[in-house]
C-alpha cells in the first residue's frame, strides 16, 4: 500500500510562522495545476505495482482550488494508479474558503477528510500569527463542515506568547464542543527566514517561551486523554478509528508519492525531491523533465530515519526488525545507547506478542526528537 501527496503551492497570505514552500500571487494557477496533472502521468511506472490507499492534497492552502480543479486531480490519479475502494482523501483548508457552499460542494467528491487549519479560536492569536481568517469564521466552517463530514482534523497551535494556560484549555475545550474526532497540535516554533524570526530578531515580537509550551504541552496531553484521544504520534491525537491513515504512511515507513513544487517523494530505498520554484517546475514538467533531487538512503540514513520516526509514535522502535533490517552489532550500540534515558525516566521497553519495542514514556515525549538525535548513527 502506499499514498500520493499533492502540493498546492498557493496562499491568500503568508503567515508568520510559515516555512513552507507556496506563492501568495494565482496568475499563474492553470499552468501550475496542468504540470501537475502532467507530473502524476510521467510518474505513475514509479508506482505500477502499488495499491493507492491515501491521497492528500497539502500546501500551501489547497482549498483555495475550485472543486472542478480538485476533482480533475482526482480524476488523474483514478485514470493512472491503482486506487483502493475506500480510500483516505485528504483536503487541508482554511476557515476563510470553507463557505456552507464549498463545503456542500467538496462533500460531493470523493474527499472525505477534512484538515482545517484553526490554529487559535482567539482573533489576537490570529492576528499574531497573521492568518487569513477571523476567530468567527473558523467557528462557522466548523458548524457546517461536522454536518457533512465525518473525519475533521484541525491543527492547533500552542506556546504563542502570551497565551495563558487557561486560554489553551479554552482553545482546547472549544474543539472539543465540536466533537471533531482528530487535533493536531503544534509548538510555534521559529524557523529561519521566517517574518516571525524577523520580528523577534527585532525585538518587535516576543520571542518564544519553551517553559510555556512544555506547559501547554501537557495540559494538551492531558485534555485530550480525558476526551478520549489517543496520542498516537506526538503531535497527533485521535478518537479510535480516526488516525490519518496517511501521515501513519510516513511514520511507518510506506512508500508515497509527492508531486508539485517541492513535495517529497519516498520509495522505500530512495528519496527524492521537487525543486522548490513554481516557475522552474512548470517548466520543466512541460518539457517531460522530472524537477526532482534523488537521494539513495545508506543504512545510517535509513537507522536514524527509522529511530526519529519511531519514537514520535506509540508503536515505538522495534528492537527485532533493528536486527533485522540492520545489524547485531547496531543492535547491541543501540541498546547500550539508550540506558541513560530508560534510567531517567524518558524511554521504557515494552513488550508485546514476543516482541520488544522501545518507547518514549509520558516524561520523555515532549522531548522525543531530541532523544532520537542522541541515538543516530553519525
Amino acid at each position: 500500500m502506499a499514498g500520493i501527496y499533492i502540493h498546492i503551492p498557493f496562499c491568500k497570505q503568508a503567515c508568520y510562522y510559515c516555512d513552507f514552500h507556496f506563492s501568495t500571487s494565482l496568475k499563474h494557477k492553470e499552468a501550475l495545476l496542468n504540470a501537475i496533472v502532467n507530473e502524476l502521468i510521467l510518474r505513475k511506472s514509479e508506482f505500477k505495482q502499488q495499491k493507492i490507499e491515501t491521497i492528500y492534497f497539502g500546501g500551501g492552502t489547497p482549498s483555495l482550488l475550485t472543486v472542478i480543479e480538485i476533482q480533475t486531480l482526482l480524476n488523474t490519479v483514478y485514470q493512472n494508479y491503482t486506487v483502493v475502494s475506500n480510500p483516505e482523501i485528504t483536503l487541508e483548508a482554511n476557515p476563510d474558503d470553507l463557505s456552507e457552499e464549498k463545503i456542500i460542494e467538496l462533500s460531493k467528491t470523493p474527499i472525505n477528510r477534512l484538515s482545517i487549519g484553526i490554529q487559535s479560536f482567539f482573533e489576537d492569536d490570529l492576528k499574531f500569527m497573521n492568518r487569513a481568517h477571523s476567530a468567527e469564521e473558523s467557528k462557522k466552517c466548523l458548524t457546517v463542515a461536522t454536518q457533512y463530514f465525518d473525519n475533521i482534523t484541525i491543527d492547533l497551535i500552542y506556546g504563542v506568547p502570551n497565551m495563558s494556560s487557561e486560554k489553551w484549555k479554552k482553545n482546547l475545550q472549544i474543539a472539543f464542543e465540536f466533537g471533531v474526532p482528530h487535533i493536531s497540535s503544534y509548538a510555534l516554533t521559529v524557523e529561519e527566514k521566517t517574518a516571525l524570526a524577523n520580528f523577534i530578531k527585532k525585538g518587535k515580537l516576543p520571542a518564544v517561551d519553551e517553559e510555556l509550551a512544555l506547559a501547554h504541552f501537557e495540559i494538551l496531553v492531558a485534555e485530550t486523554e480525558k476526551q478520549g484521544f489517543v496520542q498516537y504520534e506526538i503531535s497527533n491525537f485521535g478518537k479510535p478509528a480516526y488516525f490519518s491513515k496517511h501521515n501513519m504512511s510516513y511514520w511507518l515507513g510506506k512508500k508515497y508519492l509527492g508531486v508539485g513544487p517541492s513535495a517529497h517523494s519516498f520509495n522505500g530505498d530512495k528519496r527524492s525531491w521537487n525543486i522548490s520554484n513554481n516557475t522552474k517546475y512548470t517548466k520543466s514538467i512541460t518539457e517531460k523533465i522530472l524537477p526532482n533531487t534523488v537521494e539513495t538512503l545508506s543504512v545510517e540514513n535509513r537507522f536514524n530515519e527509522y529511530i526519529m520516526t519511531g519514537l514520535r509514535t506509540i508503536w515505538g522502535v522495534s528492537l527485532a526488525k533493528i536486527e533485522r533490517e540492520f545489524d547485531v552489532e547496531i543492535l547491541r550500540q543501540f541498546i547500550k545507547n539508550t540506558n541513560p534515558f530508560i534510567k531517567k525516566g524518558l524511554l521504557k521497553i515494552e513488550e508485546n506478542t514476543s516482541e520488544k519495542f522501545l518507547i518514549t514514556t509520558k516524561k520523555g515525549k515532549f522531548l522525543a526528537d531530541g532523544i532520537a538525535s542522541d541515538l543516530f548513527i553519525i
